[in-house]
């Protein structure tokens, strides 16, 4: 994590009397009248830089080295500026901003054209836990939201930090992002802060869930969900993402809609499969074995590819006719941008919209709290092209048309 060019490092406990709103930074000795209310940020640099290369995550300096080694590259910066950059188009009051240092947040709330006040400063080197959690004791006895971006893990190190004393709000960010304090994407969760930080009457407050997976467990393929608690934090059904849920056994309509798609796959042509339990049973329908956690590639009947991350897919889809498959996220009716990465804004737009499949059976879209299904590729272009009505096979010889949004 870079450190330059830091505006002058002030106690949290003086935060809120000498954080400006917009423009150059806070120098020393400028005092300013409070008025508004007061915005925590906090980004985790290497929050989510291991989805597009297959990682599933970047938790420990030996996967970030080879996230990088792979040409990954930090993402969650860019998604903190389009959330604030919502934010202070959208808030009708004012609102001071504190952060830490340097692409911890410092950097993120400049590009964003906002006045921040460092109250954390990070020393040299790669950022951590330990990093998010110091920073999040020092906002929270003074800020009225802590929005921070990252994932699961960053979610878990910030409300282990603050507790209840101060409602969250995250900037979804991460590789795996199972928990209930989410904005649907950065810009809903810009919109829901201003609101919040507005006073509107649209937004309540709940106990969201803090779920996180095991790494080391996750890259085997086996997933290990834990509830680590509950955070305060700011609601409104549009703009914020409930807790992923579990998948339910036994569906025969589910069965026979993936051995349906399995059976139509055709000749010559190449079909991107993505993770999950219903992805493996499109596998099993073909007698593949498959990743359950991961994206793997069929041609002709036999598997090409397993585990592919974004270059390997791109190398593979050259010069072929391509398909992608892939499911439902229950509980949170996401289509691509949680855990499936790999499947990238580029491969979604070279495969182009008539050559998605999506299978999902009917309990999985009725226990939705949205009338939508939602995107979040971090390209507003191929979010776009993913918005509007699409055809899920949900049985047999059953479809219904859905909604997408990002």
């Amino acid at each position: 994590m870079s450190d330059h060019r830091d505006p002058e490092t002030h106690a949290a406990g003086t935060a809120r009397s000498r954080a400006p709103r917009h423009g150059r930074p806070a120098v020393r000795g400028e005092e300013t009248t409070r008025t508004g209310r007061t915005l925590g940020l906090i980004v985790n640099p290497l929050a989510g830089m291991g989805g597009s290369v297959g990682l599933k995550g970047t938790d420990g300096p030996e996967i970030l080295e080879e996230a990088r080694r792979r040409g990954a590259r930090p993402l969650s910066g860019e998604r903190a500026v389009r959330a604030l950059t919502r934010l202070a188009a959208a808030a009708k009051s004012p609102f001071e901003i504190v952060t830490a240092s340097g692409d911890l947040g410092e950097h993120s709330a400049l590009a964003a054209g906002l006045r921040p006040v460092v109250v954390h400063r990070a020393g040299p080197g790669d950022s951590g836990p330990d990093d998010t959690r110091a920073a999040a004791r020092a906002m929270a006895s003074d800020v009225d939201l802590l929005l921070f971006a990252g994932g699961d893990g960053t979610a878990r190190d910030v409300v282990g930090a603050v507790g209840d004393r101060v409602p969250v709000l995250g900037v979804p960010a991460g590789v795996k992002m199972h928990s209930a304090v989410f904005g649907t994407g950065p810009d809903s969760a810009g919109s829901l802060a201003a609101l919040f930080l507005d006073g509107s009457p649209a937004v309540r407050m709940r106990d969201a869930e803090v779920m996180d997976l095991d790494e080391t467990a996750f890259r085997e393929d086996r997933l290990s969900a834990r509830l680590y608690g509950y955070a305060r934090s700011p609601y409104e059904r549009h703009l914020a993402q409930n807790a992923k849920a579990g998948s339910r056994a036994g569906d025969a309509a589910l069965e026979a809609a993936c051995q349906r798609v399995a059976a139509r796959m055709r000749e010559g042509v190449l079909y991107v499969v993505g993770p999950g339990t219903t992805m493996r049973r499109v596998m099993d329908a073909l007698g593949l074995p498959s990743t359950l956690l991961g994206v793997d590639a069929v041609l002709n009947g036999a598997l090409v590819g397993s585990d592919l991350d974004e270059r390997a897919l791109l190398a593979l889809m050259e010069g072929r006719q391509t398909r992608i498959v892939v499911g439902v996220l229950g509980g949170q009716g996401y289509l691509f941008g949680r855990g499936n990465q790999q499947i990238s804004a580029e491969v979604i737009r070279r495969v182009g919209r008539e050559g998605i499949d999506v299978i999902a059976p009917m309990d999985k879209l009725v226990a939705l709290k949205s009338v939508s299904l939602r995107v979040d590729t971090g390209n507003a272009e191929v979010d776009a092209l993913l918005s509007g009505y699409l055809r899920l096979h949900t049985g047999p010889d059953r479809s219904v048309l859905f909604s997408v949004r990002s």
